[in-house]
């Protein structure tokens, strides 16, 4: 049409008998939704894409007794409610659930001063197990305006236990819904990695509202952009909370066990991939936990501060916005002046690079020698060299520490690094805190 026009459909759909659990459906009686990554169409005729942005108001009427969906409140009464966000957003954020459930209230108070009323809602009896899980929605709040300045920018935020769900959690805007297993726990049958993993995934989902609601992505091609950068935030809390070296160990083994399996066979793809038969099977290891890997390297090489002035810029710049990696690499370009076209391939080139290391010492002076290779993987033949991070840091015989840890940047095939005024030949130790996501090899 050549203006603006209002377009209304009625349609007639069937959550009871929606077994794919996408769009509307009904779990033990409660009507729920999962829109992304398509499910919104499930619901009515829509341009269901994710750069198609909107502000959603929302009225549902029924006879259940709680009725949610995303952003404030606006009205309510007997057999409906009505609901408005203020932030537009793309479909598959839209959330709705009804039906017969309890709440467990708590409140924030954010660092501007404003009073954030929360909830977990569960089914009866449950309440009594939602303690944890709104304890780490607290503590999440408050890091992310520590560590990246982002306010929670709602008067609610709601919190859905479902039985049924057929992904860990989603982060819809105002409205996050859960598989129950990620939100209750109680002392008598919850292991410590139960409480552990029950943090780590309602902060993922809490810090999905400034990394993938305010600022999504442009198509399902750049969902490395919010699932990769979320993850590393979410790593990154969990970091402070319960131990940086432990954390850190667990994510590698987690990564080398599962992502550098899928980057040695048939179905290696990019972080980003350029091609899917099925949207679903892009949720992978590569685009979750090789992406959060990348987003480490590039903080790695920028440093703390150029890190969260590109993030500030990133926010400012882009908020409101579907964005694409090139945005995100964008604003580091320009907070630090560094070149990052080199560093792009980390998204657009599958495969596990290895990193061959020889040696040698002469008169006080150590040389490391380092080579890249990068496989072959399918429809990538051949590759480029890669910019790689390796911190490394050397040791006396006795152990005393005579370099601190400091970042090589290996950007050629092949490349030498000296260090002068050595007593003694050193012990190297290479790849402090695994700096890059590849194989190294001692030749």
């Amino acid at each position: 049409p050549p203006g603006p026009f209002t377009f209304e459909s009625e349609v007639e759909i069937s959550p009871a008998t929606n077994t794919a659990l996408e769009g509307l459906y009904i779990s033990n009686g409660l009507y729920c939704t999962q829109c992304e990554a398509e499910g919104f169409r499930k619901i009515t005729f829509y341009p269901d894409r994710p750069d198609v942005m909107a502000r959603f108001s929302v009225r549902i009427v029924s006879d259940l007794p709680v009725l949610l969906s995303n952003g404030n409140p606006t009205a309510a009464g007997p057999g409906f409610a009505e609901w408005h966000d203020p932030w537009p957003k793309p479909a598959y954020l839209f959330a709705l659930v009804a039906g017969d459930l309890r709440a467990w209230p708590d409140s924030f108070t954010t660092r501007s001063g404003r009073k954030v009323a929360l909830n977990i809602w569960v089914r009866p009896g449950d309440e009594g197990r939602c303690g944890h899980a709104m304890a780490s929605l607290k503590h999440a709040m408050a890091w992310d305006e520590t560590a990246y300045g982002r306010e929670y920018d709602l008067d609610l935020f709601n919190i859905v236990a479902v039985s049924d769900f057929n992904m860990g959690a989603m982060e819809n805007k105002g409205l996050n819904i859960f598989n129950a297993r990620l939100v209750l726990a109680s002392p008598e049958t919850a292991t410590d990695d139960d409480y552990a993993r029950i943090e780590s995934v309602i902060a993922h989902e809490y810090f999905h509202n400034w990394t993938g609601d305010r600022i999504t992505c442009r198509d399902w091609f750049q969902l490395c952009l919010k699932e990769g950068l979320t993850v590393f935030r979410d790593q990154s809390f969990s970091s402070d909370r319960r131990g940086a070296a432990v954390k850190r160990i667990e994510d590698v083994a987690l990564l080398r066990a599962r992502q550098f399996r899928e980057d040695a066979g048939p179905l290696a793809h990019p972080v980003r991939p350029d091609a899917y038969v099925e949207i679903n099977n892009f949720y992978t290891a590569t685009v979750y936990e090789k992406g959060a890997e990348v987003i480490g390297m590039l903080k790695r090489l920028v440093g703390d501060a150029n890190y969260r002035r590109a993030t500030d810029l990133y926010f400012t710049r882009h908020d409101g916005q579907a964005a694409t990696i090139e945005d995100w690499l964008k604003v580091f370009e320009d907070a630090t002046g560094r070149d990052l076209s080199q560093f792009k391939r980390w998204y657009t080139e599958a495969g596990t690079p290895r990193v061959t290391v020889t040696d040698d010492y002469s008169e006080g002076t150590y040389t490391l020698h380092l080579e890249q290779q990068n496989p072959p993987t399918p429809g990538q033949p051949t590759k480029a060299p890669k910019v790689i991070p390796v911190a490394v840091g050397l040791l006396n015989p006795n152990g005393d520490e005579v370099l601190p840890t400091t970042v090589l940047e290996l950007t050629e095939p092949r490349q030498s690094f000296s260090f002068s005024g050595l007593s003694a030949r050193p012990i190297p130790s290479i790849l402090r805190g695994f700096s890059a996501p590849v194989i190294v090899e001692r030749a």
